[in-house]
């Protein structure tokens, strides 16, 4: 689904003050009179670019020494998918709104967001992208996935940290799984004690991937010691202690998917 380009199919970026010696924040029209965040940093040899998309009330804080200071568990992991080849862009936060809440990750205006946000990056790099989430990113990115579904730039989706509880709007089970039709990997902390979250709850997520062609669940197991709220990133939500393993495991499977 190409959305309409009203600024004449030009996609003008500006950097937000100075570069850093790293990545960089770019604010990108999205729609009229909208701008949104994102952050970019490019990987020489790259043959994939991750576009990630935050939990909580999204964006990834300020950027420091080139890296967003966002303690989210994708925010804090630029480097190390950096590090296994990969090109790393994060979606921020559009300028008129200071927070994405769960109905506004399934509204037609983030999605014009995240469709602008895509072809920036894919200008920036013309490898393949995927779309990656983790807690409530997840509804933004299958969200964007299933509104993207011509769009022949985008290698599959991740989840991580999955929303599943029925009563959220948007919620990763109640979106139209079916419809999508790439690679998903599903990842899942098996001591997750978010309520919203429960890893038991991640089997509706697989019943709904009935046309994926490659589908896989990664249940993690280990890590800590988890501290603070179990919603929060330094909690087995957040795989605290296990980051390095579990984006290994997510950039090995992303080049080669099996079931």
């Amino acid at each position: 689904m190409r959305g309409v380009r009203w600024w004449g199919g030009l996609l003008l970026a500006a950097v937000s003050g100075a570069a850093w010696a790293d990545g960089q924040t770019f604010r990108i029209p999205t729609r009229p009179g909208v701008e949104t965040s994102v952050y970019w940093e490019a990987q020489e040899g790259a043959q994939a670019t991750v576009l990630l998309f935050t939990g909580g009330n999204g964006g990834y804080g300020k950027v420091a020494d080139g890296k967003p200071t966002s303690h989210n568990f994708l925010a804090r992991s630029v480097a190390l998918f950096l590090a296994d080849g990969y090109n790393v862009a994060i979606f921020g936060l559009p300028s008129d709104t200071p927070a994405l809440d769960y109905s506004d990750r399934v509204n037609p205006r983030h999605l014009a967001d995240v469709r602008a946000a895509l072809d920036f990056v894919h200008g920036k790099s013309p490898v393949p992208v995927w779309l990656v989430g983790t807690s409530r990113g997840t509804i933004s990115a299958t969200h964007a996935a299933i509104g993207s579904v011509d769009d022949p730039n985008i290698a599959g989706l991740v989840l991580t940290s999955s929303v599943t509880a029925f009563k959220k709007e948007g919620a990763v089970p109640t979106q139209n799984l079916a419809a999508l039709k790439l690679p998903v990997l599903v990842v899942h902390h098996a001591s997750d004690a978010c309520a919203i979250c429960r890893p038991h709850e991640v089997d509706w997520i697989m019943k709904g991937l009935k046309n994926a062609p490659v589908k896989k669940l990664m249940m993690v197991t280990g890590g800590g010691p988890a501290s603070g709220d179990p919603c929060e990133s330094y909690h087995y939500h957040g795989y605290i202690g296990q980051e390095k393993e579990v984006v290994d495991q997510m950039a090995s499977w992303m080049r080669h998917p099996v079931n």
